[in-house]
């Protein structure tokens, strides 16, 4: 048997496997609890083979006569080209029915009154789909997969088609179509039906583009806000990104290895904890409040809470990201290019104006755009520095848990934020052009990068070191807050948070994690250990086919104008 035939067979087994083995719909408990073997023909545990037969679930058994159907493919006595259009039409109309005959039936019979009036009630219904569906699903995808490489596609490569397969229905499993589910009810009213004027009612309001801001006592509404914050940071991040990579690369600073690890520990911790340590230093209760008060009489305030905290935690929190980008766009820059500026009588100034910077401009753009992305998105630190300086990103939280409840208002508010982003995307891929920037093809040449002027040199340290300092501070709070009695009022040593968040008891039958943060931290440990190799696997593998491989639709990626750009990564 050929190798393509086996592959064929194996998926086949895999469909056969999930249609008449294993539990078709989801399990109340875990599938590892062994609980439902009890029950295993039951209306709960059945696999779809029996719940075809036995519980009067007929629309499951077309999909094993297509398992039965796809076995005449292993015939040796069909030639290749009729065996990829049999696979594409296998592959094909087993994952659209399985789609179709999930989303008609629901748990209550007919999802839609007009297929319940057109082809009668039925019996019953179904629940979610379980191991066994996602095993069938996932034999269709893949003989479809193995038609598209029999057809010549992906140069006949049985396992990069799968691949692009695999990764194209997950894409639109887990991204596209929640997202589309949840920005449709943007489109519907309160009855639930489709209307336009639902849609720009929710969006066209005074809190969402209203200019309050100019007029004494009211603020600006939360589109100009979350706008004016993202151009603000975009462009904040990307000058600091920018000063943090030429220290690192074209200075002798000293503490390179400590800039490098600063700029790591704001990415891997949460947003709120940058956001905690400004509190703990600027707040109301904050150090320097406390010391205004107590050395000159100032009364604390809430001065930092709106458009100045959350600017400052931004910047703190995404220039690590920028910094990141730029130092191998700056390490890319071509030293032969700025030796021969020099060697025509341009100065370190002229050098780096008119030669480094221009050939920095991707980089530079492209950071900007991370910044303002990172920007909208954000969410942490809003909701702990916001004040009444209202975000899009807030504002839909709101719109979601407060007293509103108004899925479809933050679905429109959703879709707006959505719109900033592409917007932004479409500007710097205008602004760049269609320039070529030769000196940044990934490889660097021969020759030592010319020293920064000493005006840049010295702007660059003014930067960089109160930076360093002041993040050192914020995680020194963070870290001390936690083992003084109450902030801003009582600064006594206590192990009290500690020992109320993390306490453990010896009982009866062993250890009691009765400590009320425990509940949390496992949980976070536990979607983690999940979450973490599924994205790695998945990420390397998305990364490896779109650089290695070339493809129709490769463009189209989310990541291809990363794979296209003018500049190597960092």
């Amino acid at each position: 048997m050929t190798p393509e035939r086996k592959a064929i067979a194996f998926w086949l087994a895999v469909g056969t496997v999930g249609f008449s083995l294993v539990p078709w719909y989801a399990l109340e408990g875990s599938l590892f609890s062994t609980d439902w073997i009890r029950d295993y023909a039951g209306k709960e545990a059945a696999p779809a083979l029996v719940q075809g037969l036995r519980h009067g679930r007929i629309w499951l058994l077309p999909l094993g006569s297509l398992l039965l159907a796809g076995l005449a493919l292993l015939s040796p006595r069909f030639e290749r080209a009729l065996r990829a259009r049999g696979l594409l039409a296998l592959g094909a109309a087993g994952f659209l029915y399985l789609l179709l005959e999930g989303f008609a039936i629901g748990p209550r019979g007919w999802s839609f009154a007009t297929l319940g009036a057109a082809l009668g009630p039925l019996a019953g219904g179904q629940d979610g789909m379980g191991l066994g569906a996602l095993l069938v699903v996932a034999a269709f995808a893949m003989l479809f997969a193995l038609g598209l490489a029999e057809r010549g596609l992906f140069a006949g490569d049985g396992f990069i088609a799968a691949c692009v397969v695999a990764i194209a229905v997950l894409t639109a499993t887990f991204i596209f179509f929640p997202v589309l589910r949840i920005l449709s009810s943007a489109l519907r009213d309160g009855l639930g039906a489709w209307s336009a004027s639902a849609f720009f009612g929710r969006l066209l309001t005074a809190k969402v583009w209203g200019l309050g801001c100019f007029a004494e006592g009211r603020s600006c509404g939360v589109a100009w806000n979350t706008l004016l914050l993202a151009l603000l940071t975009g462009a904040g991040t990307t000058a600091l990104g920018l000063a943090f990579a030429l220290i690192a690369t074209r200075t002798d600073f000293r503490f390179k290895k400590l800039l490098r690890a600063l700029s790591i520990l704001p990415i891997i911790t949460p947003p709120f904890v940058i956001g905690l340590g400004l509190i703990l230093i600027f707040g109301r209760s904050g150090l320097i409040n406390q010391m205004l008060e107590s050395v000159f009489g100032v009364e604390p305030t809430r001065w930092f809470y709106g458009l100045p905290g959350l600017l400052v935690a931004q910047l703190l929190s995404f220039t690590p990201v920028a910094f990141l980008v730029l130092i191998g766009v700056v390490e890319a820059v071509s030293p032969s290019m700025e030796e021969a500026a020099q060697t025509l009588r341009a100065d370190r100034w002229r050098t780096f104006v008119d030669v480094s910077l221009p050939l920095m401009r991707p980089g530079l753009a492209n950071a900007f755009l991370i910044g303002f992305i990172e920007s909208i998105a954000d969410f942490g630190n809003p909701i702990v520095l916001g004040g009444n300086f209202g975000v899009l990103s807030t504002e839909v939280f709101f719109s979601v848990v407060g007293a509103q409840l108004d899925q479809g208002r933050a679905a429109a508010l959703g879709i707006l934020l959505l719109g900033l982003a592409l917007a932004a995307f479409f500007a710097q891929r205008w602004m760049l052009g269609r320039k070529a920037y030769t000196a940044l093809s990934g490889r660097g040449d021969s020759g030592l990068s010319t020293p920064l002027p000493e005006g840049v040199r010295r702007m660059c340290y003014a930067v960089v070191v109160p930076w360093i300092a002041l993040t050192l501070v914020i995680y020194t709070m963070v870290f001390v807050g936690g083992f003084v009695e109450q902030w801003g009022r009582n600064y006594a040593p206590t192990l009290k948070h500690y020992s109320r968040a993390f306490a453990i008891e010896l009982g009866p039958h062993g250890l009691l994690w009765v400590g009320t943060a425990w509940s949390s931290f496992w949980t976070t440990v536990e979607l983690s250990a999940v979450a973490a190799p599924a994205t790695a696997v998945l990420g390397l593998l998305t990364a490896w086919i779109l650089t290695r491989h070339r493809f129709r639709g490769r463009a189209y990626s989310s990541s291809a104008p990363c794979s296209r750009s003018r500049f190597p990564a960092p």
